[in-house]
């Protein structure tokens, strides 16, 4: 029989050729669909940012949330930092993300109902009326999208858009309080660009990069004293602007079942400023107002979303337990927050009043139960201090502190797709509201206002969907 001829071109086979065409041609493919991955996470991305900037939120710890569409609404955030189960920890702890093989995105659905009805009590100036201002919250949807990619078994990046941090409320226009603020928005919308290196078996680091777009938007109603017949006047101002942060994340895997997580998170500062846009003003007021500068006059309302520190630990105790559990310090004592408003139209020297925050303190207590391969019940339980002292300052921050329940479960449907729900509900308690005027309603003062916010408390509900290449 006739020999095989084997044509050779340098020093490889045909054959040679052929499968390295092949092998070249997978990896075309890959990295075409690696591509399209990356294209449609940069579309969710910026469709979810979007969304953020219609959101109010209700919340402990200051104005922070740990909610944000993932699984640790089920959790109520126990085990924050150490839970590392999906690409969620880009936020979370980026650190962790040294523990997800491959490609992994998840992204994250969340509607939100805030019950922060405000009653009026008998101290209330009988010219204010007795409007309650309606809830202010109500409804709100949010997400998050985060994406992350093994490199090489010691370095992971990702990508995370999320938006936790914020407040907005808007009461009815006639209601008690409206002299001291009748709309507010606070929002802060995170692009979270980061990377994980893992030093060791045990020892994983991470950073991320907080790109932080801030919007503010505060609107008061302005008594015209003396102008019989004539409606409030309106103060309004707004700005946006970009603050930028870092987290940094450690974990440590003491052993397989075992993992501790520490993260710090920086300071952003959001420098808000804007020129106060008056309407509606009667002449007298409008005179004294102009002879003291007030309509070319530039406020500064910048804030520094707060510091903090956590701590967070996850044990699996056998095949169908693990618990978990977080520790946290956050730094509101320098949030440097504003109200504005005008105490006394005869004679209006100031714009804006400064508030005094506390920090707050978070610990938090959960579990997960394995019900069978593809169920996995979540549960969890936490408490943030109060950020706010004695009786509340603004009606614009209707929260301080609170508890939280959450629980919720994942489905594995096969090795490249999982999906969860979850609900959380956090109880707020009876927040007191008391202002008092500096100067008699009838003569231009904001009045007195007196009465409390009555079992106040917001329901997350949350689904995610988590895909693994």
């Amino acid at each position: 029989m006739p020999r095989r001829l084997r044509l050779r071109v340098g020093n490889r086979s045909l054959r040679q050729l052929e499968r390295r065409e092949k092998e070249m041609m997978r990896d075309t493919h890959r990295t075409a669909g690696w591509r399209r991955v990356i294209k449609e996470g940069q579309r969710l991305a910026v469709a979810v940012s979007l969304a953020w900037s219609t959101i109010g939120t209700v919340s402990a710890g200051g104005i922070g949330l740990y909610e944000v569409g993932t699984a640790d609404v089920g959790l109520a955030s126990a085990g924050y930092g150490a839970r590392a189960q999906d690409a969620s920890t880009v936020l979370t702890n980026p650190a962790g993300m040294t523990r997800l093989a491959g490609t992994q995105v998840l992204a994250g659905a969340q509607l939100l109902y805030g019950d922060v009805d405000f009653s009026p009590g008998s101290g209330t100036s009988p010219g204010l009326g007795s409007n309650d201002g309606g809830n202010p919250i109500g409804w709100f949807p949010g997400g998050s999208f985060f994406i992350t990619q093994q490199v090489s078994p010691g370095l992971t990046v990702g990508f995370g858009t999320a938006g936790n941090f914020g407040l907005a409320v808007k009461y009815d226009s006639s209601w008690a309080g409206r002299y001291y603020g009748q709309e507010g928005t606070l929002i802060g919308m995170s692009l979270l660009p980061s990377i994980a290196y893992k030093v060791n078996e045990q020892l994983s680091l991470g950073a991320t990069v907080n790109a932080m777009f801030g919007i503010m938007k505060q609107q008061v109603a302005i008594n015209n004293p003396g102008a019989f017949g004539r409606a409030d006047g309106k103060l309004e101002v707004s700005d946006r602007d970009w603050g930028w942060g870092l987290n940094l994340g450690l974990l440590y895997e003491v052993d397989p079942a075992t993992r501790l997580g520490l993260t710090w998170n920086s300071q952003v500062k959001l420098d808000f400023s804007a020129s106060p846009d008056f309407s509606g003003l009667s002449p007298v007021l409008a005179a004294a107002l102009a002879s003291r500068g007030a309509f070319r006059a530039n406020l500064d309302l910048g804030i520094y979303v707060p510091q903090g520190v956590m701590a967070s630990v996850f044990h699996q105790v056998n095949d169908q337990w693990a618990i978990l559990g977080s520790v946290g310090w956050q730094q509101w004592s320098k949030f440097g927050k504003v109200d504005i408003g005008i105490t006394d139209t005869r004679n209006p020297a100031s714009l804006t009043t400064d508030l005094d925050f506390k920090d707050t303190w978070h610990v938090a207590l959960g579990g997960q139960y394995r019900i069978s391969q593809p169920w996995l019940l979540n549960f969890g339980i936490a408490y943030d201090s109060a950020f706010q002292s004695g009786d509340i300052q603004s009606p614009l921050l209707p929260a301080n502190s609170a508890w939280r329940f959450g629980v919720g479960v994942q489905n594995e449907i096969d090795r490249s797709f999982n999906w969860g729900l979850s609900a959380e509900y956090v109880y707020g308690g009876t927040l007191d509201l008391q202002k008092s005027g500096q100067v008699p309603l009838v003569l231009g003062g904001r009045g007195d206002v007196d009465g409390a916010y009555r079992s106040t408390g917001a329901l997350f509900m949350a689904a995610n969907f988590n895909w693994k290449f």
